[in-house]
């Protein structure tokens, strides 16, 4: 079967790995940790934490988006992260 009928399979989230990019003393980089943490411990995903402040070049393609967060290294949300989003995002 040609590879464009092929439904995507689901990968275990268990195998996935969040971001967060922000910086300290930012509320929208606490609130979207918090929903990250919740999120990540009720599926087994890993999550980590990188600060702009410490590395020149997330700082060059984030400063205006934190707090940013990628999932498996691609992009998945800016500013405001939604609960069922990511959970749909981890286990999709």
């Amino acid at each position: 079967m040609s590879p464009i009928f092929r439904r995507n399979e689901k990968k275990n989230p268990a195998d996935r790995v969040v971001t967060l990019i922000g910086k300290p003393e930012c509320h929208l980089c606490d609130d979207a940790q918090e929903v990250i943490e919740k999120v990540c411990a009720e599926l087994g995903a890993s999550w980590e934490k990188k600060d702009i402040t410490e590395d020149a070049e997330l700082y060059r393609l984030y400063w205006e988006q934190i707090p940013v967060v990628l999932v498996d290294g691609a992009q998945h949300d800016f500013w405001r992260v939604q609960e069922e989003r990511l959970r749909r995002a981890l286990t999709g």
